[in-house]
Order: C-alpha cells, then sequence, then structure tokens
C-alpha cells in the first residue's frame, strides 16, 4: 500500500479494512526455520474432561509445595488522577497542586484501602479462562500466556487500548517476561546475526533508534552485529523529515554499510531519556516513510499512560508551534488536542481517550510490533508483558517462546490474573477464603488505576521542574560606580547595582514518562575553555557527576553519555545532559534531593579553580570508577 493509501484509509472502518502486509520478508533465517513445539502440540488436548494423561512430562499438581497464594492488593481508587485535559496556559502551580497523595490504609471502609488477593490451590471453574488456581497456573503452559490473563489482556488490548487499529480482525499478543525479554524476541524474529570475520557487509542489517536511546534495547542488538543508526529527536521524539530526520537517513543511505535498516526502536510516549511524547500526526509522518522504505516499527512503551497534560501545552511541537492552528485546550481526544478523526472509536474511557494513541491505531500495513509490560505499573519484579502486532509475527514469536522463555512466571500470572479477574462468583470454595472480597480490577479497575498512578507521578514531575527551575541561574549581585553621572569633589559617586543572570541548566518540562532530562550550560562554567581547548569536556562533565555524589549533596543521576547510541554522539552531546528520574525516590525525600542536585548545580558553577575539579576526577579515578558502575547499574535496571 503506498504511503497516501496508508493514511487516507486510517478512517476506514473495522468492515472495510484489509488483511495485515504479508511482511515475512522480514524474518530473519532462524525465526523462518522454526517449527511448532510438538510438546506443545499436546497441551489443547489436557483440558479434556477424564483424560488419561499419560503424554507430556508434566509433575503432578499435588505435589506442589504450595496450597494457596494470598495477599494484600490495593483498590483501584487508591490515587488521586489530575485532569486529563491539557491547559494552556496551565495554571500556576499552588501548595495543593504540588501536594503528593498519600496512601489511606487507616480505614477499612476506605474507597482506597486494600483488599484480600486469593488464589487456591484448585478452583472448581472448569472454563480455562475463568479458572484461576495453582493446579493450573504452576504446571507448564501454553506459550502465549495463562489462558485467563492472555483472554482478558488479549480483550483488553483489543477493545479498550486500540480499538482503532485499520487491519482487518485486528491485533494479536502474547505474553513475554517484560519488555526486554520481548525486545529479544522481537530480534530473533527480524534480524539474522552478522559476523564481520564470517560475512559479508552487504548482509549486515540495521536497527533505527532516536538519538538518544535507551541502552538496554541498543545493547541487545549490538552483539547481533547489527549496525546501530541514530535519526534526530527533538521534544517530541523521532524527527520524521529534514535534517538527520528519518527519511534522509533512509534516502542518503550508503550501502557500503550493509544493507539499508528494516527495524525501528522506538520508545514513543515519555521517550527514554528525553521524556518527549509523539505526537498523532509525527506517528502518520514516520509511519507514511516507514511504508515507503519497508521498515518495521517495535514501539516500546512502558510509560504510555504517564502523559501530562500539564507540560502539553507547553512544550509539545503540536501545541507549542506557531504554525499550529489546530490547538483547542477545550478538545479532550488526544493529549496533543488534535480532532478526533472520523469513524474514531471511543476506548470507552475517558483516560484512555485522552492519551495520544499507540501507532497500532494507524498501522493499515500491520508493522507495527507494540511492547507492553506491568514493570511500572504493578512492579518491575513481575517480569510479565505482553506484544501486541499482526497475527503472523505473533505466531512465529509464538515458535521462539516454545522452545525459550516457554511462558512468564506461573506465580506472578495466577496473581494478577487473580487482581484483574478474581475468582468467579460460582466458585464459592474459594471465594470462602477471601477475608475481605474486595471486587477484582476489571478493565475499570485497571484504567482506574494508571489514571491515579498517573496523577501521582504528573505531582512529583511539577514539584521536581518547579525546584530545578528556580536554580536555572547562577546570580551575582553587587554594586559599581555609575558610568553615566558626572560627580564633583563635594558629592559621592552614585552606585548602581548590578545583577549578573548566567544560565547554568535548562529542561523542558516533561510531556511523559518517569525522567527530567537535564542539560548543564557547561559553556558558561569558569573552566570551560580550558577543558574545551584540551578537547577534555567529558571530563567537566563526569567531574559535576561526581560533585553530586559528595557528602554536602549525595544525588545520584544517569549521565547523558549512557543514552549516547553512537561515539560520535557521546562526545559531541552526550556529556552536556543528565537523566533524572523523578518516580523512584521516596515521595518525603524528592524535595530535598531535588534541591540538593540544584544547590549542586550551583555550587560547581562556583568552581574557579582547575585543581578542585581535577582533584574530583583523582579521587574517582582512584577506586577503579567504582562510583560510575554503580550507576550503570542504577541507570540500565530496567528503567
Amino acid at each position: 500500500m503506498a504511503p497516501a493509501q496508508a493514511a487516507a484509509s486510517m478512517n476506514t472502518t473495522t468492515s472495510k479494512a484489509s488483511p495485515p502486509k504479508d511482511l515475512s520478508n522480514h524474518f530473519s533465517r532462524g525465526a523462518k526455520a522454526r517449527n511448532a513445539s510438538q510438546i506443545k502440540q499436546f497441551y489443547k488436548y489436557f483440558a479434556i474432561p477424564g483424560i488419561g494423561q499419560l503424554a507430556g512430562g508434566l509433575p503432578n499438581n499435588h505435589y506442589f509445595p504450595f496450597d494457596t497464594l494470598e495477599a494484600k492488593v490495593a483498590q483501584p481508587a487508591r490515587w488521586e488522577p489530575t485532569p486529563n485535559k491539557p491547559i494552556d496556559p496551565p495554571a500556576d502551580d499552588d501548595e495543593a497542586s504540588q501536594k503528593l497523595s498519600k496512601l489511606n490504609i487507616n480505614s477499612k471502609n476506605s474507597s482506597k484501602s486494600s483488599a484480600d488477593l486469593y488464589v487456591p490451590h484448585t478452583s472448581a471453574q472448569k472454563n480455562p479462562l475463568l479458572k484461576i488456581d495453582l493446579d493450573t497456573a504452576l504446571q507448564y503452559g501454553t506459550a502465549q500466556g495463562y489462558p485467563p490473563l492472555y483472554a482478558f489482556l488479549r480483550q483488553l488490548t483489543r477493545e479498550n487500548l486500540h480499538p482503532n487499529c485499520p487491519y482487518a480482525e485486528g491485533p494479536e499478543i502474547i505474553l513475554t517476561c517484560g519488555n526486554t525479554d520481548g525486545f529479544s524476541k522481537v530480534l530473533q524474529l527480524l534480524t539474522n546475526e552478522w559476523s564481520a570475520e564470517k560475512d559479508w557487509v552487504r548482509d549486515r542489517q540495521g536497527l533505527l533508534v532516536e538519538k538518544f536511546a535507551y541502552m538496554n534495547a541498543v545493547q541487545a542488538a549490538t552483539p547481533r552485529g547489527l549496525n546501530v543508526v541514530p535519526v534526530e529527536i527533538d521534544d517530541e521524539g523521532m524527527v520524521a523529515e529534514g535534517k538527520g530526520g528519518l527519511r534522509e537517513v533512509l534516502e542518503n543511505w550508503d550501502f557500503k554499510k550493509g544493507k539499508r535498516p528494516g527495524l525501528i526502536y522506538t520508545v514513543t510516549m515519555g521517550q527514554n531519556p528525553t521524556s518527549g511524547v509523539l505526537s498523532l500526526q509525527r506517528r502518520r509522518d514516520i509511519y507514511a516513510i516507514c511504508c515507503e522504505y519497508d521498515v518495521i516499527i517495535c514501539e516500546d512503551d512502558p510509560y504510555w499512560y504517564l502523559q501530562y497534560p500539564t507540560a502539553t501545552a507547553l512544550n509539545t511541537t503540536t501545541t507549542a508551534d506557531p504554525t499550529n492552528i489546530s490547538f483547542n485546550p477545550s478538545q479532550p481526544m488526544f493529549a496533543n488536542a488534535e480532532p478526533v478523526p472520523e469513524n474514531w472509536k471511543s476506548s470507552g474511557y475517558d483516560f484512555l481517550d485522552s492519551l495520544v494513541p499507540s501507532s497500532i491505531s494507524i498501522d493499515t500495513e500491520g508493522r507495527v510490533i507494540r511492547l507492553d509490560t506491568f514493570s511500572k505499573t504493578v512492579a518491575p519484579g513481575c517480569r510479565l508483558g505482553w506484544i501486541t502486532a499482526q497475527p503472523a509475527f505473533i505466531e512465529r514469536i509464538q515458535r521462539i517462546t516454545e522452545t525459550s522463555t516457554q511462558q512468564p512466571s506461573g506465580f506472578v500470572q495466577s496473581m494478577i490474573a487473580e487482581l484483574l479477574l478474581g475468582q468467579d462468583p460460582a466458585d464459592a470454595a474459594a471465594n470462602k477464603k477471601k477475608k475481605d472480597n474486595g471486587e477484582a480490577w476489571n478493565a475499570a479497575g485497571w484504567v482506574r488505576w494508571i489514571e491515579g498512578l498517573r496523577g501521582n507521578y504528573e505531582r512529583r514531575m511539577n514539584a521536581m521542574a518547579k525546584i530545578l527551575d528556580d536554580g536555572k541561574y547562577l546570580v551575582k549581585s553587587g554594586r559599581r560606580n555609575s558610568l553615566f553621572l558626572p560627580t564633583t569633589s563635594e558629592e559621592e559617586e552614585d552606585e548602581w547595582a548590578v545583577v549578573e543572570k548566567t544560565q547554568i541548566m535548562s529542561f523542558d518540562l516533561p510531556v511523559g514518562g518517569m525522567f527530567l532530562w537535564l542539560r548543564v550550560h557547561f559553556e558558561n562554567h569558569p573552566l570551560y575553555h580550558h577543558y574545551a581547548k584540551h578537547n577534555e569536556l567529558s571530563r567537566l562533565s563526569h567531574a559535576l557527576w561526581i560533585f553530586w555524589t559528595t557528602k554536602q549533596y549525595k544525588v545520584l543521576v544517569a549521565p547523558g553519555t549512557m543514552f549516547s547510541p553512537t561515539e560520535a554522539i557521546r562526545n559531541e552531546e552526550g556529556w552536556k545532559f543528565f537523566r533524572l528520574c523523578f518516580a523512584a525516590i521516596d515521595e518525603e525525600e524528592l524535595k530535598g534531593v531535588s534541591e540538593r542536585l540544584r544547590d549542586g548545580v550551583q555550587g560547581f558553577f562556583r568552581i574557579k579553580e582547575r585543581k578542585v575539579v581535577e582533584k574530583l576526577l583523582e579521587e574517582d579515578e582512584a577506586v577503579g570508577g567504582m562510583v560510575e558502575g554503580v550507576v550503570s547499574l542504577a541507570a540500565f535496571g530496567g528503567c
């Protein structure tokens, strides 16, 4: 389908939609060679009532050393949400809007209290899509995922998260052990391993990434021999047109470097590390180019629900650019307030409708693979997520899963399934064990939960941003003799107050995600010219990073060099930036830590002697760069 046709067909109804395009030409040699697991094919017969099961190598479920799983879980309304609509201009911050929500666990009658979660050893429920118990969850299972959880997430994906997927029959899903596992399987699906010692350069495949990117993805691709190719970004994310944009990279591809890249890895919502949110129009622009050059889009979106209306009206190109005439603050649909397309289906929830939709919503050809995870909504330790894509892609990923991870942890899947679905009302034996029959979350509860999470993270973001904004300038004041007024011997010289403001840092208010991307203006540091002369500006940047960790400030941040996918970007620009995560720190510490970070920049810019900077660097080198290793673990630990 031509790009114009792809864009034009986005508003067609499902009844007129075409099947997704056959994109099997992108499958790797290994993915094409995989056959269905013969063992897993038996599993559909295991559910036949009364079957004498002598085929599979399954342990006896009565010998599992767990009789039940029990936990206290939150009610969906625990956290207060923030308004869905962007306000232009945003309202002034006040004490009430900055106040972070506090957990209410004192009143058992409160809608924000906890409820009991109980997974029995054996459920009386016969329907495998409703049966949640340890008998089934801890046994070997299908690669698609635990049937009740798979069925729930599939319905949620198709009806609520992406109801406007434009190809016929809609997308399919498969559960994963989190998004790192999901992307690993996408690489296995779409790329062949390449070695400079054994293979022709012409056969080398490429991976397109943002100029600043989540480095776990880059580090997953590099050992496979992929050519990692950065694409320019702006306040939204990946740039489609213009210098360094996607079209220029693909149009001007140098085939001496290998094949033209056929896969994009991108974080489109709360881009990691820069926090941009890709507008719907930008998605259309990128998608049209991908159709033209036959590129697959892997959309990694752990922060999709974290889109901040308070920042939208200020920062995104679609709203802040003077050429934009469509911004309408009263329009509830989409964070960039674009008018609702014709025939666009609602998700059924105002909160989801207010978010910029996934690229799946414009995916007429079936070339978008989306990664979702419970890491940011439940806990990273769950190691649970799911992939959404056209059925042909999911079928191949299922073959990969059958002989690798097989399925996510049964403990985790059963607990999440019970949280979202609950026990069937007919299963009285299980329900009577629950001390507090809290209602299952279901789709409505899940949406309310992530809406409340967005509220808390938005308040955190605003609190940190306000503190840092107060320290963007280094202010020096003094007095000097007037340059303008004449004086006499009888009169004292007039004196004028002098205030010098030097910008030392800047940032865009995060539009989404968990990070603030801070630029430090080292060009205004007293020692800048010395380090620039010796081509050692990265040392000056590293000295600031060490300075933050000293006793007076004790703040740890992630340097921008860690998110630079190439050596050139690290050397030219990466050292200017630092990624600050406002999500992980305890609420009562957020204000103090933000103030110490701000004061640390101020203090560093007051250093005028090179020996002070060099001493910081020497002390770090004396411990073997141990501190830098610690921050590597902190920055890359699934964030």
